[in-house]
């Protein structure tokens, strides 16, 4: 039977660089929210090994989507692995996607479909892999994808590997994807780039809060997103979410939340935004019906 997955958003409600590897990679620390919103991913198993995916996202190739790149390092792996491959039945699948997801808009888009698919083929697949061993691979697509692979609210550092389960209070979330694509190597290569962040405690955070250190470079650069913001900034404490281009605000309350989301929606054509409110959540939909390993 076919197997149809929520691909969930995420939303940084902070993000303080603390340093820069070696490597190139940044030191972080954030606080990763999950939302009842996203991409739908469909599964279908074939009759032969071919791995299709549909429909085509405009701009990205076939062997660049990071979709693709999920399935043939979950492949790759489980062919490296004799015992595994053993009880494997590693067919070919049709992949569709219902995307909802902004690309370039901090709501780890790309990152979530990496991390539906693993989780998903794992499935399919009958390999059998546990979480941990899941995110490994995960890592090796971006540094986002473990968190979507552990499925919950959590508090990440390192470069967004080492995951911390956090219950978050429910909360209701406009997002406002202005009118640009932010690509995150741009952001995280600029200079002037804020990269020594005190680290901060869990406590700390929900006592003073945070900020995001890719804001103020991100509104220098992208006039539109500053708009955002400001206009958000009237109803409630707007913030950019990872490195851009969305924005968001937090709301105790659907109904004034509703409220808000109806004006930003009379100015979205005027201002070319895309609107959305969405639902936080502790726990991925995935987790749920597979269950936590």
């Amino acid at each position: 039977m076919p197997l149809s997955l929520l691909s969930p958003a995420k939303l940084n409600l902070f993000l303080h660089i603390t340093g820069r590897r070696d490597d190139g990679y940044h030191e972080l620390q954030t606080l990763f929210q999950l939302l009842d919103y996203g991409d739908t991913l469909h599964f279908a198993q074939r009759q032969d090994d071919q791995i299709t995916l549909t429909p085509a996202i405009t701009g990205v190739k076939y062997e660049d989507n990071l979709i693709i790149q999920a399935a043939l390092a979950l492949k790759k792996y489980i062919l490296a692995h004799p015992d595994i491959v053993a009880n494997a039945n590693l067919s070919g699948v049709d992949i569709s996607i219902d995307k909802k997801l902004p690309m370039g808009g901090g709501l780890g888009g790309g990152s979530s479909n990496a991390a539906t698919t693993l989780v998903a083929l794992n499935h399919l697949w009958g390999a059998d892999l546990s979480s941990p061993t899941l995110c490994n691979i995960g890592l090796t697509l971006g540094a986002d994808v473990p968190v979507f692979i552990n499925g919950h609210s959590a508090w990440a550092e390192g470069i967004g590997e080492k995951l911390q389960n956090i219950e978050l209070p429910e909360q209701w979330f406009i997002v406002i994807k202005p009118d640009c694509h932010v690509p995150t190597a741009d952001i995280f290569s600029i200079e002037e780039l804020t990269r020594d962040s005190l680290a901060i405690t869990v406590a700390a955070f929900f006592e003073q809060g945070g900020k995001n250190d890719c804001e103020n470079v991100v509104c220098q650069r992208y006039p539109e997103v500053k708009k955002a913001i400001k206009w958000l900034s009237n109803f409630s404490d707007a913030k950019l979410t990872g490195t851009g281009a969305c924005v968001f605000a937090a709301f105790s309350e659907e109904n004034k939340a509703k409220a808000v989301l109806k004006q930003a929606k009379s100015l979205a054509k005027d201002n070319s935004w895309q609107c959305f409110l969405a639902k936080g959540i502790n726990q991925s939909p995935a987790l749920s019906f597979f269950g936590d390993k």
